[in-house]
Parts: structure tokens; sequence; C-alpha cells
């Protein structure tokens, strides 16, 4: 009977180990065009946002945009609201945020997480929430015009530059 429960045990933990696994592999091993569709399907099951960088932020950017809606997505654990919905657009404009943070190592990081939600707020006002439906195609201009403004230099001259900076706006 020991045996038996050691062996359920072992392959508990087993199972346990090779979900993180997959997990973390995924995050580290999607492309940007595998994990806008695993997005748009709900299957995107790592809980971290993926290790992207620079160079895929042109990529991400086509999708700036989209207000088509997602809802099985990677959230920040430590935030107090839930974000059960969100545009695709937002979403990937958070991600590349994400990009952003991690590279100025960003005091507000948490994991590869910019922020605590993919929702903006008033800069000057903190509880202010702006809905996406008002604030998508400023934040998605922003990006693009940052990006436009400075595609041809190395990421770490810009990389500080807040793309948000000239908008009343900010990540939550």
């Amino acid at each position: 009977m020991k045996d038996m429960r050691f062996t359920l045990v072992i392959f508990a933990l087993l199972a346990f180990v090779s979900c993180d696994k997959r997990e973390e592999e995924m995050s580290e091993n999607v492309t940007v065009n595998q994990y806008v569709d695993l997005l748009v399907k709900g299957e995107y099951s790592s809980t971290e946002l993926p290790s992207f960088t620079a160079s895929d932020i042109p990529e991400l950017l086509e999708y700036r945009d989209s207000r088509q809606k997602i809802s099985n997505f990677p959230i920040n654990w430590i935030s107090s609201s839930l974000t059960e919905e969100s545009t695709l657009g937002m979403y990937v404009l958070w991600t590349v945020e994400s990009i952003r943070a991690v590279a100025i190592d960003s005091e507000f990081l948490i994991g590869r997480f910019p922020s605590q939600n993919p929702v903006v707020q008033m800069r000057a006002s903190p509880f202010e929430y702006v809905p996406e439906d008002e604030s998508l195609e400023i934040v998605a201009e922003a990006y693009m015009e940052w990006w436009q403004k400075n595609k041809d230099r190395a990421f770490d001259e810009f990389k500080e530059v807040d793309p948000m900076l000239s908008t009343d706006l900010r990540w939550h």
C-alpha cells in the first residue's frame, strides 16, 4: 500500500512539474502570430506574458487597432481587480509595454507584467479608469508614433521613452 501511495505522489508531482514546464516553454517559445492566434481562440495557457523582444514590436503593433474581444489571457496575480475581458488591440499594446518594462527593469514590473492590468487610467487621477472604447485609439496611436519615430534607432536609445507621455493616460 505504501508503494502505491508513493507512486501516486510521484506521478502527481511529475504532472504538476510538467504543466509548469509547458507553460514556461509557451511563454518563451511562442511567436507573435501564434500568441495572437492563441489569444483569439482562448487557448493561451501560460500564466505569463511571452518573452518577446524589441524585434517583435512591429509585428505586435499590426494588431494595435483590433477591437476583437478576448477573455482568456494571463493576468497579473497581484491585481485586486479582475479584468475579465479585453480587446486584442489593448492586450497586444500591453504586451509591447511589457517588452519596454522588462528592458528598463521597471519598478512596476511583476514577472513580465508591466502594470496591474491591461487597462489605462488618467495619469493625474490614479483611480479614474478610461474605458477601452474611449482609450484604445489614443493608446494605439501613441505607441505607433513612438515606434515610427524611433524604429531606426537602437532600442536601448529609446526604451525609456514612455509612449503615452504625450497623452493624459497611463497603464493601471
